[in-house]
């Protein structure tokens, strides 16, 4: 077990150390659930919800067209070379 001594800033705020935000994946605008447990408080990172997340993605994302005749490698390759032409 990992544990740091930190201060409580003037408003009330602990910074949480570099280690623990790497190893969990946190960044800003990162959501933690805090709890009071036993005298202790207790800071956890919620659960990723992966419909919700997917949900997420397709809202925001553009369509994508699917061909059944063609394989996977034909539609990437179609991809990439429109991608290309843009970017040129």
């Amino acid at each position: 077990m990992i544990k740091q001594k930190m201060k409580v800033g003037p408003k009330g705020q602990v910074v949480i150390p570099k280690i623990f935000r790497e190893s969990l994946r946190m960044g800003p605008g990162s959501e933690v659930f805090i709890s009071e447990e036993e005298g202790r408080l207790v800071v956890e990172k919620p659960q990723m919800d992966p419909i919700a997340v997917f949900r997420a993605i397709a809202a925001k994302g553009k369509n994508v067209k699917i061909d059944p005749d063609k394989s996977y490698d034909e539609m990437m390759e179609e991809r990439w070379k429109k991608w290309k032409n843009r970017h040129t």
